[in-house]
């Protein structure tokens, strides 16, 4: 029987709340928080919780009433735990544990990469694993072999930054402002992608525990600052943007296409805000189709965080029978692999 959650996402800076029933949107109301941070150059960790707290309860309300859903129609509640910004988690988990206490509706922890991943399903309703998901973000990314819900094996992730915080710091270096991602894809559009080679970031051989589909981009980001400090104003920012995302696309679509060979997996899953990415879908989308093999990505609205993802992860695992204790707590860090400890295995066999 398909099981209805209210989610709740405040993982870093957006408040989202979402209702959905099996792989259906209810609603999925979100809360942005781009106008406070704006001026700062990024995320400020003490003003997106207090944001959070001022607009959970409003985007509840709004959630509940765009779905025209009651609460004796809800079977669980879920929020982000991990990973992410303690004093946002914190807000989320808390709304969540009270709505839990006050409805004596089961509790469901969710780790956020798994909402990333599963995103994709909400708009594929076929779409099942086994896959190969790339996961790219602000904070994240990683290719993760999806053999099924919480069985997860992670085959490559950046040393360094990640391709969304990588788009970020360029913006800032070009005086494009923040998010740099969305600015950068606008403006590559007119400008040439191969006006400039830029290194993609090698990586030497495994070792140390490394993995051999590992991507770096702190090397492309330093390329990028030399070639500014070379060229004359006024800059060719068009050009520049262009061809650094040309140049992050490339390098995340030859490993992901080759991963995906090696592990003899068919079907490619993207996930998290830099899936929204024009440069990355097109390479990708291309590079998959002249190896017989399947790209999914998710709508616009399902890259970014939000709540309707969570939700989704959380039936996932309440159709399996787990939910989690109300002692849980939240992590700025969890690996993927890790998703198992935020159920209660003794409540599930009771």
């Amino acid at each position: 029987m398909t099981k209805t959650i209210l989610a709740i996402e405040t993982s870093c800076d957006d408040t989202s709340v979402a209702l959905v029933t099996g792989r259906r949107i209810l609603s999925n109301i979100i809360s942005s928080q781009f106008k406070v941070h704006q001026p700062y150059g990024g995320v400020m960790p003490e003003m997106a919780s207090r944001s959070h707290l001022e607009h959970i309860n409003l985007c509840l309300q709004e959630a509940l009433d765009q779905s025209g859903t009651v609460w004796t129609d809800i079977d669980a509640i879920a929020a982000t735990v991990a990973p992410g910004l303690v004093g946002s988690l914190l807000v989320g988990l808390s709304a969540a544990k009270t709505l839990s206490l006050l409805k004596d509706l089961p509790f469901v922890g969710v780790h956020h990469l798994e909402g990333h991943i599963f995103a994709g399903c909400l708009s594929h309703t076929q779409l099942n694993p086994p896959f190969l998901c790339l996961l790219v973000s602000g904070g994240h990314t990683c290719l993760i072999e999806v053999r099924d819900c919480a069985d997860y094996q992670v085959l490559g992730s950046t040393r360094d930054d990640a391709a969304g915080e990588a788009f970020d710091k360029v913006a800032r270096l070009l005086g494009l402002g923040y998010p740099g991602g969305p600015i950068i894809d606008r403006l590559a559009l007119k400008g040439d992608p191969h006006s400039f080679k830029l290194p993609e970031g090698k990586i030497s051989l495994p070792e140390g525990g490394f993995h051999p589909y590992d991507m770096s981009f702190s090397g492309l980001k330093t390329a990028m600052l030399n070639l500014v400090k070379k060229l004359s104003d006024p800059l060719p920012v068009e050009d520049l943007a262009a061809s650094f995302q040309y140049t992050v696309a490339q390098s995340l679509t030859k490993r992901t296409i080759n991963c995906a060979l090696a592990q003899n997996l068919t079907r490619i899953v993207v996930g998290g805000g830099v899936a929204a990415n024009s440069a990355l879908r097109q390479q990708l989308t291309e590079l998959a189709q002249a190896n017989s093999l399947e790209v999914y990505f998710p709508p616009l609205n399902l890259c970014t965080d939000n709540a309707a993802m969570i939700g989704y992860a959380a039936a996932e695992h309440f159709s399996r029978g787990r939910s989690s204790p109300l002692t849980l707590g939240v992590s700025s860090r969890m690996p993927i692999t890790d998703v198992l400890k935020l159920y209660d295995w003794v409540h599930q066999s009771a």
